[in-house]
């Protein structure tokens, strides 16, 4: 199986089989090598919905599964824990109405009934192939979630419990593109003022957590 890791830092994607090859650099840096019977290529994408979007995009004409690893922001989740994303959405897609922002899922018509936005609006990931992570709702968007009243409204509204930058372009990529996705990422802050503190200190033990689990689904798949 062809396999397309994707990470938006240098320590997220550093994190994964560490010490195994030497990236090559051209739009994104690229780290090839083989595990489990795998061909693996681990990209740092940078961040953003844009970048992950592209990096996934130019990347993933010969693999069979678009994976993602790396940290993210708790809305009211387990801080330090490792997750298994098994939806993700776009926060920031829909449509600005008068007092009100409605959410639709990403690439749709950002129009029509209620019942179209919120809850139908994630993408769905591969089944969980038994990691025993607990599961999670990640919701995606091109700002730094460090506010407890924006966290409350992504949580009351969206049904998310994490909040990061990527995994929601990823999971539309892999939609459109007909391929499976899945994501394991682990938290660094509580979508906090104190969040970006909070990140820089956490970053590389997260970003090592989330890898570990990774390792462990390649091994599973």
């Amino acid at each position: 199986m062809n396999l397309l890791i994707l990470a938006a830092l240098a320590e997220e994607a550093d994190a994964l089989f560490p010490g195994t090859s030497t990236p090559i650099h051209g739009a994104f840096p690229v780290r090839r090598l083989t595990a489990h019977g795998h061909a693996i290529a681990i990209a740092t994408c940078g961040l953003g919905k844009v970048n992950a979007a592209l990096a996934a995009g130019l990347l993933a004409a010969d693999a069979d599964l678009l994976l993602m690893s790396g940290t993210c922001g708790a809305l009211g989740a387990e801080p330090g824990r490792a997750y298994w994303l098994a939806e993700a959405v776009q926060h920031d897609y829909g449509a600005n109405e008068p007092g009100l922002f409605r959410r639709y899922r990403a690439g749709d018509w950002p129009m029509g009934e209620v019942g179209q936005e919120a809850s139908g609006a994630h993408f769905a990931a591969m089944p969980d192939p038994g990691l025993g992570l607990p599961h999670a709702r990640i919701a995606s968007g091109d700002s730094f979630i460090a506010c407890p009243d924006a966290a409350a409204d992504l949580k009351a509204n969206l049904g998310a419990t994490l909040v990061d930058m990527e995994v929601g372009a990823v999971a539309q990529v892999a939609a459109r593109l007909g391929k499976p996705w899945a994501a394991i990422k682990a938290v660094t802050d509580d979508a906090n003022d104190a969040s970006g503190g909070d990140f820089q200190a956490n970053l590389l033990r997260a970003a090592r957590a989330a890898g570990q689990e990774v390792e462990r689904l390649v091994a599973m798949l």
